[in-house]
């Protein structure tokens, strides 16, 4: 497990609680007497096929309504988060945990996503494996991110992007010169990056250090998936 150093010490201990929540079966619940004392100890469970999100927090909208637990989530949708919001959702076999102030529109067919496009703020997710043919892009101000499938951390910010790959393969590219680009091939959070606005040394990509997500919330949004993180995942120690 690597360190939260980069992140706010209220959105750390935030999402620290969440996550311990999650994993236990227990969010929004509390075990008052001894025959609740199942629900702390059950694991996080794969989200129903005619449901969307997997919990919420503060005020999550999607396209412009308040949304609550019954609502769905899929392409043509917008989705953002308040002060102090956050939620953790599914689209088809693709998964999400979106902060706070973050705002992402979903293009493709249904429940298969073809492109994401971020507007602002972060989002932790993990991939279903896709054929050559179908990658998903995502998109943001400054950077095109073709993944197939793989678990990846963004930031976004007006003239930079974040990117932590956090296992899998992606192909990063300067929005602003296609050119300029990198595929990232990683097992364990290796090679984050930046993408900026401006390039230095021939190149806008540069290295970044590994912040502002956990191995834990990796294993949670593959589970609500139903799968597994990788074999061998989380066996290193972060402390950047």
């Amino acid at each position: 497990m690597f360190s939260h150093r980069d992140s706010p010490l209220g959105d750390q201990k935030r999402r620290d609680y969440l996550v311990k929540m999650l994993s236990l079966g227990a969010f929004g619940m509390v075990a008052h007497s001894p025959a609740h004392a199942w629900l702390w100890s059950s694991g996080p469970k794969k989200v129903e096929d005619d449901k969307s999100i997997y919990s919420l927090q503060g005020e999550v909208k999607v396209n412009g309504r308040v949304a609550d637990l019954d609502t769905r989530i899929g392409s043509g949708d917008s989705v953002t988060t308040q002060h102090d919001s956050e939620v953790i959702f599914v689209v088809g076999g693709d998964s999400f945990i979106m902060r706070s102030n973050s705002e992402m529109t979903i293009e493709g067919a249904g429940f298969f996503i073809d492109t994401l496009r971020m507007i602002s703020g972060s989002v932790l997710s993990v991939f279903a494996q896709r054929s050559p043919g179908q990658a998903i892009a995502v998109e943001s101000s400054t950077a095109t991110i073709g993944i197939r499938g793989t678990g990846v951390y963004m930031e976004m910010e007006p003239d930079l992007t974040y990117v932590c790959t956090c296992y899998g393969q992606v192909a990063l590219a300067s929005s602003i010169d296609p050119n300029d680009a990198q595929v990232i091939t990683t097992t364990n959070h290796d090679e984050p990056r930046y993408i900026t606005s401006k390039s230095a040394g021939g190149t806008r990509i540069r290295k970044a250090p590994v912040k502002n997500h956990s191995d834990s919330e990796l294993k949670l949004l593959e589970a609500i998936v139903g799968r597994k993180v990788p074999k061998g995942f989380g066996a290193k120690s972060y402390a950047k």
